[in-house]
């Protein structure tokens, strides 16, 4: 069969012609190496048949391989470089100059200039009104660190400290620590290695900013004195002008400081469908199947009683309203629920059903878990969704799981007994462990390096956990053994999270990446990538359709499982996110950071809804109450918060805020509830248990 196309394009019929030959020689190759699933997809797609395979021979490939490696005919493949390192060696000082090029723009830079211009700029900013001060006072760090980076560039490390020491003064607290980090810059070549350089040349450092304003800035910099200052506008700024009036130094503050500075309006464009998925029908589970209806005109029995309908349960007859902002059930695929897991839920149902309401006036109990004497020091801790287990991972790479509950931790009984069993028997998860084997704690090895997230699956039978050694491990808690290995990332793995359906679950890294998994492959569905450094901590929106990311490029992202795109870039952070936690109606997203302070964000848009201001170190961990009305949140501080959501979310609703204009910083003590100090123990996890009861766990510090 003939390959040839019409040449109708006189050259572009030669060439489509060559491009199918190479399509055939790949497919040809795909199926040589049994990457069947691979073969298909692409066949469909590129709407090739068997028989256009068969017309392609093996010299074929082999030609077609050999010109891709630029080989000539008769040569051979060269042998291959031995695999190296995933991290690229430090350029030399010998080669870091044509390396370093690009931050130089041109060979006549005159660092001189370039400070009399920033020098300009700045007494330009000064003078200008107040009502657009605050907006043009943003364009002064991104161009200082670029003006720097450029000194630095050409060996110039004196000039450039002094340049950065002369006017950080001017700058933001916030961006002091970014400062420093670059002050400990001293050659050259280590510009390329260093995360905040990196992002500000993937991506344009981004201010919004009225137009009013930003006319009034263009005007300034086409003076012919500013030209080395436009330059660097062109190539590293990007400007999100809205109409309306400029924004106050309040409102600037409270979106900026992120590495790329802020989110521009088109990344919050996507629709997000933050509502939670419809339930399962309890009802048709518990209500037992009618009897076959006898004829009631039997003679012999003329005066027979009729047969009563069994009641309906109340609590379970409650219909779920449609919500229109939730995903379609299939939208992605979850798993089909069994009668077993049907049951937990139901068990969890009744128990939801004697939840305490919690309000300003109702606050929750707390216990407290400390866990002492421990040497090898406590690095995470996570409280099964059923409150009735908790596991700990420590730095000398063990896991160790305790009974919170009089039940003790049992394993599978031995293969014949399991035999024996019936299977059909409602009981038949209690009758398949061995009560001989209940012990009150266990112990997981395997990881070769700190644990530093453990995570339960929903149907509390499998346990995730991730480590220094770059590996996730799924271990069974009905064998206490590991299941599964997972690996994909390169460098450690800081957090893990199971979906709330199950099935799923999402991990992140050092590698500045997130990724989705399944527990039943060993590679990753979806990679994550648009982080500029590392990816801190992960979790799952309530309808397991979405996953949030936190960074230390003090960013927080939203992505869709289905297309893996990022749909909501939010910034705000000063600092490292190291908390995130979803509210139950699955609108809003509170994240902590290293910056002290918890920010509440709006799903629907992207918007910042409010900051809360109290604690004094790093925010480790946040979580809302089962009904959605309080957010608990604790840090190393020692100090546990408790904030009254529903009037957060009351006085959002009533006074709705766009996203170009953030309402002003509300009195700190109008949501603040109470604060629980401990006595010298930081807290690592909060859980809210189905009846409302908050329980802690944290080290003792010595």
């Amino acid at each position: 069969m003939s390959l040839e196309m019409s040449n109708t394009n006189g050259g572009n019929g030669i060439q489509r012609s060559q491009d199918k030959r190479e399509l055939l020689c790949l497919l040809k190759l795909l199926k040589k190496y049994q990457l069947k699933s691979t073969e298909e997809l692409l066949c469909q797609e590129a709407n090739v048949s068997a028989a256009d395979l068969s017309a392609i021979s093996e010299t074929d490939v082999q030609q077609v391989l050999g010109a891709a490696l630029g080989l000539g005919e008769g040569e051979k493949e060269p042998p291959r470089p031995a695999p190296v390192e995933t991290k690229q060696t430090a350029v030399t000082e010998a080669n870091a100059a044509e390396a370093l090029a690009k931050f130089i723009g041109d060979d006549s830079f005159d660092a001189q200039q370039h400070e009399q211009a920033y020098e300009d700029l700045r007494s330009f900013v000064e003078d200008s009104l107040d009502i657009y001060k605050h907006e043009l006072s943003m364009v002064l760090y991104p161009i200082l660190v670029q003006i720097y980076f450029k000194m630095l560039a050409i060996g110039q490390k004196e000039k450039a400290r002094a340049f950065i020491e002369k006017y950080k003064s001017d700058l933001d607290g916030y961006y002091i620590e970014g400062l420093f980090n670059l002050l400990l810059l001293t050659k050259p070549e280590e510009l390329l290695d260093n995360d905040l350089v990196v992002a500000m040349e993937m991506d344009k450092f981004v201010i919004r900013m009225s137009r009013d304003s930003h006319s009034l800035f263009k005007r300034h910099i086409q003076d012919r004195r500013q030209e080395v200052v436009a330059d660097i506008v062109a190539k590293y700024l990007h400007f999100d002008t809205y109409e309306g009036m400029a924004r106050n130094k309040l409102q600037c503050v409270a979106t900026a400081g992120s590495h790329i500075g802020e989110a521009k309006r088109q990344d919050n464009k996507m629709r997000v469908y933050y509502g939670l998925l419809k339930e399962v029908d309890f009802q048709t589970l518990t209500t037992p199947a009618p009897a076959p209806e006898e004829e009631d005109d039997d003679p012999d029995v003329p005066d027979r009683p009729k047969k009563k309908k069994p009641k309906k349960d109340p609590l379970l007859s409650k219909k779920s309203k449609s919500d229109p902002n939730a995903p379609s059930i299939d939208r992605i695929p979850l798993p089909e629920l069994k009668d077993s897991d049907k049951l937990l839920k139901l068990k969890a149902l009744r128990e939801a059903s004697k939840r305490m309401a919690l309000g300003r006036d109702q606050l929750p109990s707390a216990v407290f878990y400390t866990v002492l004497n421990s040497q090898q020091g406590v690095t995470c801790a996570e409280i099964s969704e059923d409150s009735t287990m908790v596991a700990c991972g420590f730095a000398d790479s063990s896991i160790r799981i305790w009974s919170l509950t009089p039940a003790k931790l049992r394993t599978l009984k031995e293969a014949d007994a399991l035999r024996e069993l019936d299977k059909e028997s409602a009981d038949i998860n209690v009758r398949m462990l061995d009560d001989r084997s209940g012990e009150t704690t266990r112990n997981f090895l395997g990881h070769t390096g700190p644990v530093y997230r453990c995570a339960f699956a929903p149907e509390m039978n499998l346990l995730l956990s991730c480590s220094e050694d770059s590996t996730i491990r799924l271990w069974s808690l009905l064998t206490w053994s590991c299941v599964v290995t997972y690996r994909g990332h390169v460098y450690p793995v800081w957090d893990v999270r199971f979906a709330p359906h199950g099935y799923y679950f999402v991990s992140c890294s050092y590698d500045k990446t997130a990724r989705l998994w399944s527990t039943d492959s060993n590679q990753a569905l979806r990679v994550f990538v648009g982080h500029l450094s590392d990816v801190d901590c992960v979790q799952f929106h309530p309808n397991s359709n979405y996953v949030a990311t936190g960074s230390s490029d003090r960013t927080v992202r939203l992505w869709d499982n289905l297309t893996g795109q990022s749909v909501r870039l939010m910034t705000g952070h000063k600092g490292s996110v190291s908390a995130l936690a979803f509210s139950t109606c699955g609108r809003y997203l509170a994240s902590g950071s290293t910056d002290n302070n918890i920010i509440i964000w709006d799903l629907s848009n992207g918007s910042l809804v409010t900051t809360l201001l109290r604690h004094t170190s790093t925010v480790t961990t946040i979580t809302f109450s089962r009904d959605g009305t309080l957010l608990a949140a604790a840090g190393l501080d020692n100090n546990l918060t408790l904030w009254d959501f529903h009037k957060v979310t009351d006085d959002y609703i009533s006074n709705h805020i766009t996203v170009s204009h953030h309402q002003d910083e509300n009195d700190e003590d109008v949501y603040l509830l109470r604060t629980f100090p401990s006595k010298n123990s930081p807290f690592v996890t909060l859980h809210f248990t189905r009846r409302n009861l908050l329980m802690c766990v944290g080290l003792f510090k010595s």
